[in-house]
């Protein structure tokens, strides 16, 4: 049976900051810049999760797209959209929260929602030119 891809794209605002405690000011101004700015800033994520596998022979589904909209919005949006990343969101308590890491929980959070069957590959656009993708 082929295997086809499909994807949902969503978005969420978030706050954050750059930072290594164990650096000096300048170290962290030298290495990530504005980013680095004491009062924070924020971006306007994009995040586009896309599953692999073989479609339903009775709805020609790989996924129910309704499922998987409501399985991010409740793991990954309500938790991070309009959030200052540092603060308010568990997981960044001790990580950094870059774009790397960023990709790296969001695929925590819906790997377990999401059945075995499926490859998942989460995509993070922190800017329309930056961007990254974790596979698992």
């Amino acid at each position: 049976m082929p295997r086809v891809t499909i994807n949902r794209k969503e978005h969420f605002n978030a706050a954050h900051r750059l930072y290594n405690e164990s650096w000096s000011d300048e170290k962290n101004e030298e290495i990530f810049g504005k980013c680095n700015n004491p009062n924070w800033h924020g971006h306007n994520y994009e995040i586009v999760v896309s599953l692999t596998g073989e479609p339903d022979p009775d709805t020609g589904y790989v996924y129910d797209m309704k499922k998987l909209s409501d399985v991010i919005k409740e793991r990954v949006l309500s938790r991070f959209d309009h959030k200052n990343l540092n603060l308010d969101v568990t997981e960044f308590k001790n990580l950094n929260p870059t774009a790397e890491n960023i990709v790296k929980v969001i695929y925590d959070l819906l790997r377990p929602e999401i059945e075995d069957q499926y490859e998942m590959k989460i995509t993070l656009y922190e800017t329309e030119r930056n961007f990254v993708e974790y596979p698992g």
